[in-house]
């Protein structure tokens, strides 16, 4: 096998479908790391919130999460340094949410996309 197709995360359109165990381990690792960059911008928003815009850390935990989530802050910043940080977040986790799915959705549509490729030989 080519050392450079080796290195890839997903199999090449002339290999075969990967066998659903495979499959599901590249699901639940994509899960997993998208989880993770999600738990990983929540804490930073909590933080930010905590710290720079002055909410206590439930507070924090609501306004980062609703940011994250798309619906909007709860609580407005007053300070010049709140309001920048809060502006920041919200046009990060704007970009972030879809890099995040496309994280987790990628093998579940490589694996569809690759299975309408397949030549009618292989018996997929």
């Amino acid at each position: 096998m080519n050392p450079s197709r080796r290195a890839s995360l997903f199999e090449h359109r002339s290999q075969p479908v990967a066998a659903f165990p495979l499959y599901l381990r590249r699901q639940l690792r994509s899960l997993a790391l998208g989880g993770s960059l999600i738990l990983v911008s929540l804490v930073v928003g909590m933080l930010g919130y905590h710290s720079l815009v002055g909410l206590d850390w439930v507070d924090s935990y609501e306004n980062a999460a609703m940011i994250l989530a798309g619906m909007g802050p709860i609580a407005a910043p007053v300070s010049t340094t709140g309001k920048i940080f809060a502006g920041t977040y919200a046009l990060y986790a704007g970009i972030a949410v879809l890099a995040f799915a496309g994280v987790i959705a990628a093998p579940l549509i490589h694996r569809f996309l690759h299975k309408l490729h397949c030549d009618a030989g292989q018996g997929r």
